[in-house]
């Protein structure tokens, strides 16, 4: 008998459950490398504008540098901005993301919202079709899950009002993450192109609409972006620094 038949059957260890409870937002991930000062953020040349998978990685390193305090003082200057937005205000239905990867984080405005009584949704992937999202009600309490990107998003498994869904022609405002922007309004996005198809019946002259505002850290800004004719347009993009009416819809 050899030595490999003899040793005992390996145990198989119990998966854990991908449920989550989330009562707080997801806390920012810590990443290693060190921040960058404001000259660096600056001066730090970008690839061509041409090459996206480029400017995304570059980009998304400059966020993650980030330090926590950094992270947390842009996010209130973020929620200022934010609230003076008279769209925001006349707003019943608004839809935010959780942040993920250095993204600047929108949600401390939750509260205010709440306390106004408007209702809040988060992007769920849209099951059996690719590339589009659902937009699902939440709350602090709402049980969670990690998608196969590894995001978080509500947990489409529950049960009752836990799961109510709106269409996204009627959301009212839709504050949308950034990997980079310009003064334009051109965004770049993950590279999925799940706003865009999701929200491709924005760019039609009839019909009801939700305001689309892109958020950003400034540093996420670049003098220009190549514009493609899928690419949703912004109607105003806001960061910890400036808040932006796009000049122009067009490349």
């Amino acid at each position: 008998m050899s030595v490999r038949s003899a040793l005992p059957a390996r145990q198989s260890r119990p998966r854990r459950s991908r449920s989550l409870a989330l009562r707080t937002p997801r806390p920012q991930r810590r990443f290693p490398l060190p921040p960058l000062s404001a000259r660096e953020r600056s001066s730090t040349p970008l690839p061509a504008s041409d090459d996206r998978r480029a400017l995304r990685r570059d980009l998304r390193r400059r966020r993650r540098t980030l330090s926590q305090h950094d992270q947390r003082r842009a996010s209130m200057a973020l929620i200022r901005r934010l609230m003076r937005l008279a769209p925001l205000r006349r707003a019943r239905h608004v839809a935010l993301y959780l942040p993920e990867n250095g993204e600047i984080d929108p949600t401390p405005l939750v509260a205010w919202l709440h306390r106004r009584g408007k209702q809040v949704y988060l992007p769920v992937l849209r099951p059996l079709v690719e590339n589009r999202l659902w937009f699902v009600h939440w709350r602090f309490d709402t049980r969670m899950v990690l998608n196969r990107f590894r995001i978080t998003e509500p947990d489409l498994r529950q049960s009752g009002d836990r799961i109510r869904r709106i269409a996204p022609w009627a959301l009212d405002v839709v504050l949308m993450p950034l990997v980079g922007f310009d003064a334009q309004g051109h965004r770049l996005g993950m590279g999925g192109g799940f706003y865009d198809r999701t929200f491709a019946f924005a760019s039609r002259p009839d019909g009801p609409r939700p305001a689309l505002i892109g958020v950003a850290h400034h540093c996420q800004q670049v003098e220009r972006l190549p514009h493609q004719p899928w690419d949703v347009n912004l109607d105003l993009i806001v960061s910890d620094r400036q808040t932006l009416t796009p000049a122009t819809h067009n490349a």
